[in-house]
């Protein structure tokens, strides 16, 4: 028998002085979710009541509830309030699992793996709008940046001597492990992040460590190319599963694959169609991985630029079996050439993932990471994300505009909620190939959507990057772009 609104009771810890009310709240109810203090299906007093007991006003508590809504924590019954979401997996149902160490963990601490042979690259053309490697360059704070670099340049004999324990830059690791915390809900020691060169490195390591020949794992479909060439070079079998308006399909990869030994996963804002994964999804995701031992790569490499509302807390968080591996990188957020990411790993892992990476890598340090940590501690890592993400937010906006001016019954472009780029539909007869030839034509650089799929058939469609271009670029490439699709 679920509780009444009338028995409702729960204490809120005080407010740290340097936490907004709002987010206050917000972390508050999580963690009591999670935790199981507040109980999956009991329901909420209503915002107005909510409010009253705790001396808030009733914006704030409407606010709150509405975003746990929003991440699936919260669930609305009309007429009835709101409940904890019944789907939602806490602290005390966890350990009544009988999942203790993962299965992926024994096989990967038993053995390492030989690589594969690399199997090529997708080349692109440089420079033209509506290219999707690189951000706003023009706007990163160099000169800030070089008085950092020349601060850690003077320092250097004393960085001639930094010891290295094969993980990373200590203080910038646990600058990372309080950042991913705050923003992400990641919960991590610095002990547990391992800096990288990036992404593909990190799946490279990962592929190779985690996944024997034959072994299979699961893939979006559409999905990150450089996923799969990752774990095809470590000699797995790659399982296709299919995307849908939630993401990947829990449902379809039972079918496919039931005990795969693994899935990678982009769900704060999946690669390249662009959605988020809802709650009740990722449940799913890790109900699945906790029964079958399996792991989780959960790719996060742009959700920090989300544009409505607060980001997207990461599965990582609310994984109580340690399937979840968690990776991401600063190439996407700052430049190209800081060729710095990480691993968020389970702590059983993180001692062979160090000595396996060893084989390759015998030194984890690098200059850049101490003058990235002051970056980060300085306040102006924060700083360069809220403006980047105000620009961005600026020139999608641009994009959208003059996309339903010029492209009005050729291409339609979707409502990206996050990122540096959004996926376009065509409506015309051509293939996406045909439509990204007839744009580079036109000194137009588009990704095909079809280069992301694995077994799907064509979407039809376009990638088009709008982060590195102002409004008057993206406004002048559009027409050419209509042309190219005519």
């Amino acid at each position: 028998m679920v509780k009444a609104a009338g028995t409702f009771e729960l204490s809120l810890n005080q407010r740290p002085r340097n936490q907004t009310l709002t987010n206050w709240l917000y972390s508050e109810l999580r963690v009591a979710i999670l935790h199981g203090r507040l109980k999956a299906g009991v329901r909420l007093p209503a915002s107005r009541e909510f409010a009253r007991r705790h001396g808030l006003s009733r914006g704030t508590v409407v606010r709150v509830f509405e975003r746990l809504q929003d991440e699936g924590y919260l669930s609305p019954r009309v007429g009835q309030g709101t409940w904890v979401n019944a789907q939602v997996v806490t602290e005390a149902s966890a350990r009544k699992s009988s999942v203790k160490v993962p299965e992926y963990i024994r096989r990967s601490v038993a053995a390492y793996r030989k690589p594969r042979p690399f199997i090529g690259w997708i080349k692109l053309n440089n420079g033209a709008p509506f290219g999707m490697r690189d951000p706003a360059l023009s706007e990163f704070p160099t000169q800030l940046w070089g008085r950092l670099a020349a601060k850690r340049a003077r320092a250097f004999r004393w960085w001639l001597r930094e010891a290295d324990d094969g993980r990373g830059y200590q203080p910038l690791r646990a600058a990372i492990a309080q950042y991913l915390g705050s923003s992400r809900g990641v919960r991590c020691t610095a002990d547990q992040v391992l800096m990288v060169s990036g992404v593909q490195q990190a799946l490279d390591l990962l592929g190779r460590l985690l996944l024997a020949p034959g072994d299979r794992v699961w893939m979006e479909d559409p999905g990150y190319f450089g996923a799969s060439m990752a774990f095809q070079r470590a000699g797995a079998q790659i399982i296709a599963v299919p995307v849908d308006e939630h993401g990947l399909s829990v449902s379809a990869g039972m079918q496919l694959c039931p005990k795969a030994r693994g899935v990678f996963l982009t769900p704060a804002h999946q690669y390249p169609l662009g959605m988020t994964m809802p709650l009740g999804r990722r449940m799913e995701v890790l109900e699945w991985a906790a029964r079958t031992g399996a792991f989780v790569i959960e790719d996060d490499y742009d959700s920090e630029y989300r544009f409505c509302g607060p980001s997207i807390p990461a599965m990582q968080g609310i994984d109580r079996n340690g399937s979840v591996i968690f990776i991401g990188t600063f190439t996407k957020l700052l430049f190209p050439s800081l060729r710095l990411g990480y691993v968020v790993l389970p702590s059983a892992l993180v001692d062979t993932f160090v000595s396996f990476r060893q084989c390759a890598d015998l030194r984890a340090l690098s200059l850049d990471q101490a003058i990235l940590c002051d970056f980060i501690d300085g306040g102006h890592f924060g700083r360069h994300l809220r403006r980047m993400r105000d620009l961005y937010a600026t020139r999608l906006e641009a994009l959208k505009e003059g996309g339903r001016r010029y492209l009005n019954g050729l291409l339609d472009i979707s409502e990206a909620a996050a990122g540096l780029y959004t996926a376009a539909l065509l409506r015309n007869r051509m293939s996406s190939r045909q439509a990204e030839a007839a744009a580079a034509a036109r000194n137009i650089e588009t990704r095909a959507l079809d280069r992301f799929t694995l077994q799907r058939s064509d979407p039809r469609g376009l990638l088009l990057g709008f982060a590195a271009f102002d409004e008057k670029a993206i406004l002048q490439a559009l027409p050419r772009l209509a042309e190219a699709l005519s």
